[in-house]
């Protein structure tokens, strides 16, 4: 990087802004700081992979939003060595809600809003996620079915990492952008060496990012094919949907989200899986979180809740159909998606429980649903997606926001609190980070001493894998109704799982074809490391040989498909 790189603002806007805010009540405490460059020969993995190794701790993220056929998102985020880590959970931290805790931290940081400075929606903050199993402090009647369950994963149930420095890929200007925060001196005479300060953070993450060198991930050697175990199997499961129809035909409840666990033992470095998920599954939001002793891979297709100047919105996704093989085909598939009376009514009861969610943190008359039972396509499946939003009320924060919603009623039922014990009451295991929700929560900004809540961005932890001690651990469920067959409703949870069953086998015979893809670091050359990443950016994945253990878990199943119909896995995304 230059050393005349331009950095904005100038150290004259910054005094500025901040000898105007001086006498105001609760005046800014930080101040962003940018710089950009080319992303001609930087991705988002090779980014990540650069500012990672350098990290005083394993604890870094990437966020990634990843073509559809329909949109593109517009930045990806990364971040490592972060100043602070929130966990709350027994044997983690406070065994209590996770929102006020994240709330006071983010509450003592009050970013300066500077004039004609446009920045990403992500410049600082917490990134991580909250956990299913945190139902039990926003909504205290579940607490007694939910204290017996057993603890398998032993992860907490928030996690939240706090970053001042933040990578930004711009896809669209095709540049990075480099942020970090200026902390404001006492006194403003100090304010240069704060600056100078932030420059050489800023100078120093630049020179990393332009030095040809990708250190690929340590990969130990692989013991390809090993199989599947769910915690409680096909039969387990479906017992489950019957005993849950049982509880419909009564009137208890009008859908359920009962789910089941697969462990997978893989010796894969966390990140090969990554690489390979984000090109079998891209979705709108794709993670990777290294919690240091565990990791999150996910390609989640649906927004849990999103707040930004003022307003909240919640995308309710139900109805699923494959994509076509040809355009004839995809066309046809999504209008039966669209004619379809099951997927339309269990559609629009999730967008009028979504409706009330947002509604009771809404101004009156604010809530409404903007888009309803749009077939979105995604790169295996095509979905029935609908808009929903409000204006936050006054009094109200991205906080109540988000307690309102959580968890969505795509994974939980409705009505929500009856169906969420009857879930604690059937699955008797923590959830962790399953059905949950991962994201960011940025800083507040303040100007004549008016705060302003920073942006909010959670998805829902669908197509999530938790990597922890060897073993990859994913979940699934379905929504059961009235007339669920209860095969049916276990196949849909071994078709939602196909594409990252099949990324891992696909990841690992690729490692074994090719050991330089996760070769030491140290015995590799700049060039050949990033032609490595962005190969895998940008390739598509052959189809593996081994569909990563589906055809066992056929093989082991108990009960057959009726007869004349053939067991069929999908590898779907949704």
């Amino acid at each position: 990087m230059p050393r005349n790189q331009v950095v904005q603002p100038s150290l004259e806007t910054v005094r500025q802004v901040l000898s105007a805010e001086i006498n105001t009540p609760n005046p800014p405490n930080l101040v962003p700081l940018c710089t950009s460059i080319s992303a001609e020969f930087l991705t988002p993995s090779s980014i990540y992979l650069k500012v990672s190794a350098k990290s005083e701790s394993k604890l870094s993220f990437l966020f990634e939003s990843a073509p559809t056929t329909e949109t593109i998102g517009r930045y990806s985020f990364i971040g490592a060595d972060p100043r602070k880590v929130i966990k709350t959970g027994p044997g983690h931290g406070a065994e209590a809600d996770p929102l006020p805790i994240l709330q006071q931290e983010l509450s003592q940081c009050r970013e300066a809003q500077i004039p004609g400075l446009t920045l990403p929606p992500l410049t600082g903050g917490a990134i991580g996620y909250v956990g299913y199993d945190c139902v039990r402090y926003f909504e205290p009647t579940t607490r007694a079915g939910m204290k017996d369950e057993k603890d398998i994963l032993k992860v907490p149930e928030s996690f939240f990492m706090l970053f001042d420095t933040i990578v930004a890929v711009d896809h669209f200007s095709q540049t990075v952008k480099v942020i970090t925060y200026l902390k404001v001196p006492q006194v403003l005479d100090d304010l240069e060496k704060a600056y100078e300060d932030g420059k050489g953070v800023l100078q120093r993450m630049v020179d990393l990012l332009q030095n040809e060198d990708v250190p690929l991930p340590k990969q130990p050697p692989i013991a390809p094919k090993q199989q599947y175990t769910s915690n409680i199997g096909q039969a387990g499961y479906e017992k489950h949907v019957r005993t849950l129809k049982e509880h419909i035909t009564q009137g208890n409840i009008i859908q359920c989200v009962p789910s089941q666990r697969f462990r997978r033992p893989t010796s894969l470095h966390p990140f090969n899986i990554y690489r390979h998920l984000r090109t079998v599954n891209p979705s709108p939001y794709l993670f990777f979180v290294d919690c240091e002793t565990f990791q999150i891979v996910g390609a989640s297709p649906e927004l849990l809740v999103k707040a930004e100047s003022g307003r909240v919105i919640t995308h309710p996704i139900a109805g699923t159909v494959k994509r076509g093989k040809t355009l004839e085909e995809d066309e046809t598939l999504a209008e039966a998606l669209r004619s379809s009376l099951k997927d339309r009514a269990e559609h629009v009861m999730l967008v009028d429980l979504a409706r009330n969610d947002i509604n009771r943190v809404s101004e009156p008359l604010s809530t409404r649903v903007d888009r309803l039972m749009v077939v979105q396509k995604f790169s295996h499946v095509q979905h029935l997606v609908s808009e929903v939003s409000g204006v936050l009320r006054s009094g109200q924060t991205r906080f109540d926001a988000f307690r309102s919603v959580f968890p969505a009623g795509t994974v939980s039922g409705a009505p929500k609190v009856r169906a969420m014990r009857l879930i604690a009451e059937l699955e008797k295991e923590k959830r962790g980070v399953y059905a949950g929700a991962v994201g960011y929560f940025g800083y507040n900004s303040v100007k004549q001493g008016v705060q302003t809540e920073g942006a909010m961005d959670t998805c829902i932890a669908l197509r999530t894998m938790v990597v922890k001690d060897g073993a990859a651990y994913l979940q699934a469920g379905g929504g059961i109704v009235f007339d669920s067959d209860p095969y049916d409703e276990w196949m849909e949870t071994i078709n939602k799982l196909g594409a990252s069953m099949q990324c891992i086998a696909s990841a690992e015979e690729k490692h074994l074809q090719d050991p330089r893809q996760g070769a030491d670091p140290e015995h590799q050359d700049g060039n050949g490391s990033r032609e490595a990443v962005e190969g895998q950016e940008l390739g598509v994945p052959s189809e593996s040989k081994d569909r990563g253990g589906l055809d066992a878990v056929l093989r082991d199943a108990e009960h057959q498909p009726p007869a004349g119909q053939a067991a069929h896995i999908e590898l779907a995304a949704g």
